[in-house]
């Protein structure tokens, strides 16, 4: 059966059933390996520059790998039986539901209002220090957050299965789980991590690009701006620190008409990053909802996308 199937299956048991708990994910044991590969590689290697490589490359081959033989020894016991275990793996790498759900608690407790409850919610989903944070900060953050983890979280994990189905949509996520370890400009991690981070670079470079026509079209769909979700995207996606999370959150900021960036606090140590989009009004809570929306709907847009691109490629 085709890999678009695979794909759309994926999708929709992801939906119907997100990250369940207690559930031996292969992101988990994925960050597991690295850790202790981290520190055997730390004390292997004299260059920390070189253990991050070495750790890097590793995990990644380790995980395109066993994953491809995990597939092609149950396809031996049966065609069928490979089958749902490759759509089963590209389920994993999908993260629409869990997206909603782990950035809908920080609304739900700006409603009540209770900033307490929001900002420890909040501080589950993002990096940054939290504990100060007034409402529309705790706003910008989660709407910065849902439009940057559209790509990483939905859109380049089905890009990944599109042209490699599980096993290289798994070595993606293998990437994108080293760089949350070990993505961090600090004394610990700014050699040790630098193979990781680039690397993640590299993988989200397309999908980050491709989530501008996506979620343009989507915000059209919303009845918001998706002429200007175009343009702020084109203008100010190259502003952000990172090559690509600027774009997502420039496409967000221009069909919602806010302004995006600014300082932030990480370790507590400051940070000021560029803005992005326009100051025409004060964040509010629909926002986040406003964002859930444009995340659903490039979801959908870029599973039927990967979906139609299979199929013509079957048809050619």
């Amino acid at each position: 059966m085709s890999l678009s199937f695979q794909i759309a299956i994926a999708f929709i048991a992801d939906l119907l059933i997100g990250d369940p708990k207690n559930f031996p994910h292969p992101v988990n044991v994925i960050a597991y390996l690295s850790n202790r590969l981290e520190a055997f590689t730390r004390k292997l290697f004299f260059n920390l520059k070189l253990a991050g490589i070495v750790t890097t490359i590793t995990i990644v081959c380790l995980s395109f790998l066993v994953v491809w033989m995990i597939i092609e020894g149950f396809s031996f016991i049966h065609p069928w039986l490979g089958w749902v275990i490759s759509a089963f793996f590209i389920y994993t790498t999908l993260s629409v539901r869990s997206l909603y759900e782990e950035s809908l608690p920080v609304l739900q407790y700006l409603k009540e209002p209770n900033l307490i409850k929001a900002r420890e919610s909040l501080s589950n989903i993002v990096g940054r220090d939290t504990s100060n944070l007034n409402e529309e900060e705790i706003v910008r953050a989660t709407v910065e957050t849902v439009a940057e983890s559209t790509v990483d979280g939905i859109i380049a994990p089905l890009f990944f299965a599109l042209m490699g189905g599980a096993p290289l949509a798994i070595a993606y996520k293998a990437i994108n789980t080293m760089d949350s370890l070990f993505g961090y400009k600090n004394e610990d991690y700014l050699k040790f991590g630098w193979a990781s981070a680039r690397l993640d670079d590299l993988a989200n470079w397309f999908p980050a690009r491709l989530s501008l026509p996506i979620m343009a079209i989507s915000a059209c769909l919303c009845g918001l701006n998706g002429k200007n979700s175009m343009t702020m995207g084109m203008r100010d996606g190259t502003k952000h620190p990172s090559p690509n999370s600027g774009f997502p959150e420039a496409a967000v900021a221009g069909a919602l008409g806010i302004r995006l960036g600014g300082t932030s606090f990480y370790s507590g140590k400051i940070n000021v990053k560029p803005f992005i989009g326009d100051n025409s009004r004060q964040l509010e809570l629909s926002d986040i909802t406003q964002s859930h929306k444009i995340m659903f709907l490039s979801s959908l847009l870029a599973l039927i996308l990967v979906i139609s691109i299979q199929m013509s490629y079957m048809f050619i």
